[in-house]
């Protein structure tokens, strides 16, 4: 049985395409999957399946979210060794940043450094970015919602033919505690 977290994108934000936690939760057990729990309301679903890998148990509950809710949801699926490596490899100070500051953007696949090079770094300092295995670390030190690097880094050329959704650090933290077993 490997413990795995669920990152759903997109939901719950601004009213539209609401995504219950209770409804996930018993949902996500009628698939099967064990010790599921929630983490916040912005799509973050802890589990144990001793089936499937990442990619097929994303398309499983993306499948299911879908069927059951009636619009796609995008899924990644991570197990605990991955967030902990995506933890523990962070380029950035993080035990001196406030969580605001922080930020990860998971991606589905491997992107390359190529898929960045457009956007002039220098041209946004203090905000800096850096690449890791399907990671992006975001440090903001204005936190995301001022960031103008941020809003380069998700126009839709960034990210095209990948799923990519971010969590602030203290969410990357919490979903590494929680999948600790």
């Amino acid at each position: 049985m490997t413990t795995y977290a669920a990152l759903l994108r997109g939901i719950n934000v601004g009213g539209s395409r609401k995504v219950p936690m209770a409804e996930l939760r018993t949902l996500m057990e009628g698939l099967g999957y064990e010790s599921v729990s929630t983490y916040l309301q912005s799509g973050n679903a802890v589990f144990s399946s001793g089936h499937g890998d990442e990619d097929t148990l994303a398309a499983e509950l993306s499948g299911a979210l879908e069927k059951h809710f009636g619009f796609t949801v995008d899924v990644l699926v991570r197990d605990h060794a991955y967030l902990r490596a995506v933890l523990d490899t962070c380029p950035f100070p993080a035990a001196d940043l406030e969580a605001k500051q922080l930020h990860a953007t998971y991606f589905s696949e491997p992107v390359a450094a190529e898929r960045f090079a457009s956007i002039d770094q220098q041209a946004f300092l203090p905000e800096e970015f850096r690449l890791g295995d399907r990671v992006l670390y975001l440090y903001a030190p204005d936190g995301l919602g001022r960031s103008k690097l941020a809003e380069n880094l998700s126009k839709p050329r960034m990210t095209k033919g990948v799923i990519a959704t971010s969590r602030n650090w203290n969410t990357v933290t919490k979903l590494v505690e929680l999948t600790s077993g």
